[in-house]
């Protein structure tokens, strides 16, 4: 399968797609793809059948995490009335992985209402996963009457602001940042001056040639205006970051896989474990998309994030529940 990409710099060699063609071809990539930068271009690496990275030794050998996003506990409609089935099979799956990974990352939206017994369920079957998890919220997970209260009683310890923090593991620098609260629908998201100050002085101590993940739940770039798909000041927030070597960017919201690469920066959306959405502008609007129940699998899935040693970038391992 070939994707394309999409990048700022536009060298003569490549043909550049339009804004259109690249969404049409980056939206619904196929299980089975280990994405790694090369000289600063994203290259593709098959998987075996049984889902695992077809340099063998590279998952095992290697720090490596995994992420999961959009697990929605609570929806119960026809899209996917069993969200606590397939959020169980992935467990399975990561659970099945030949080494165990060193953290999970969860980039928002645990629950569909901020309900109390829902975070209850969600937190009882997450405790099934091998390692520990590091959440950021969606915007599903803020609208309980204390706009997001329960999350952040349940998650926001230690954390400043609206839940935000950082920590570095296996030499990589680890950004949470929250960019739901006071979110409306058909617009893009925000991130707040307190943040992006707060993002400036975490950085400073950060030396420039270490790896650096930013978890968070809508697109700090802009995917889809019309649709609310991107942050309207996440600009502020990558002009911090760019002047970083190698800068990992990870997101859920849109319940699809799109990939985009600015110099340094490479920006990757994750599949739901819920329910599928249209691709962006495919539909009157976003929202949980009906599939045949015996193609739903192949539209949810996870993310297996590999540090290798001797190289600059991390390799992004994409496969869904039906591989």
């Amino acid at each position: 399968m070939t994707i394309p990409t999409h990048t700022d710099k536009k060298p003569s060699s490549l043909i550049q797609p339009n804004r259109r063609e690249f969404l049409r071809g980056c939206a619904w990539t196929g299980a089975g793809i280990v994405w790694a930068l090369v000289g600063g271009i994203p290259q593709a690496f098959a998987l075996d059948e049984a889902g695992g990275v077809s340099d063998g030794a590279a998952l095992a050998s290697n720090f490596h995490f995994v992420q999961i996003s959009d697990t929605h506990i609570g929806f119960n409609k026809e899209a996917n009335p069993e969200p606590i089935k397939t959020l169980q099979e992935a467990i399975s799956k990561i659970n099945a992985l030949p080494k165990a990974p060193s953290l999970i990352l969860h980039t928002g939206d645990i629950t569909h209402l901020s309900k109390a017994a829902e975070f209850d369920t969600a937190a009882q079957v997450l405790k099934g996963l091998p390692s520990l998890v590091h959440y950021v919220p969606g915007e599903h997970d803020t609208l309980d009457e204390g706009a997001g209260k329960l999350y952040l009683e349940r998650y926001g310890k230690g954390t400043k602001g609206n839940g935000w923090y950082s920590f570095d593991d296996h030499g990589v620098h680890f950004i949470a940042l929250v960019n739901v609260f006071n979110f409306q629908a058909g617009h893009e998201a925000t991130l707040g001056a307190d943040q992006i100050k707060w993002l400036a002085n975490d950085l400073s101590a950060v030396k420039h040639s270490t790896p650096i993940v930013v978890f968070t739940h809508i697109p700090l770039w802009t995917i889809y205006q019309p649709w609310g798909w991107g942050t309207e000041d996440g600009d502020q927030a990558l002009a911090l970051l760019r002047q970083y070597g190698s800068v990992t960017i990870l997101n859920g919201h849109i319940h699809q896989v799109i990939q985009k690469v600015e110099g340094n920066i490479t920006f990757h959306t994750a599949r739901s474990l819920a329910y599928p959405q249209p691709a962006a502008g495919a539909a009157p609007s976003p929202g949980p998309m009906k599939v045949p129940a015996d193609q739903l699998r192949n539209y949810l899935g996870i993310t297996d994030v590999v540090s290798i040693q001797g190289s600059h970038s991390l390799a992004l391992v994409n496969s869904t529940l039906a591989s």
